[in-house]
């Protein structure tokens, strides 16, 4: 079942500059949902494959840092495709 981040939320809001994702929301065939930044770094980290949706699609990854954090691969090269997704 392929999982879309439709939005996401940073810490600190209203700052442009060092901002951090800290929940984000998905979509699924049927289905909606929040979860934190955490939580969806565990669920790629157990084999699940992530989108934001585009033209292509690009595909979500995790970067073990000091926290892990999510990240986009699209066209072969690292993105912040993330940054660009709206707020909720």
């Amino acid at each position: 079942m392929t999982t879309y981040i439709t939005h996401v939320r940073l810490s600190p809001p209203s700052s442009n500059d060092h901002q951090h994702i800290t929940d984000v929301r998905w979509s699924q065939p049927g289905q909606t949902g929040n979860c934190s930044r955490a939580a969806m770094v565990e669920f790629i980290d157990k084999g699940n494959t992530v989108f934001v949706g585009g033209n292509p699609d690009a595909q979500v990854g995790v970067v073990k840092g000091t926290p892990p954090y999510l990240r986009t691969y699209a066209d072969g090269n690292w993105t912040n495709n993330l940054l660009s997704l709206p707020r909720f």
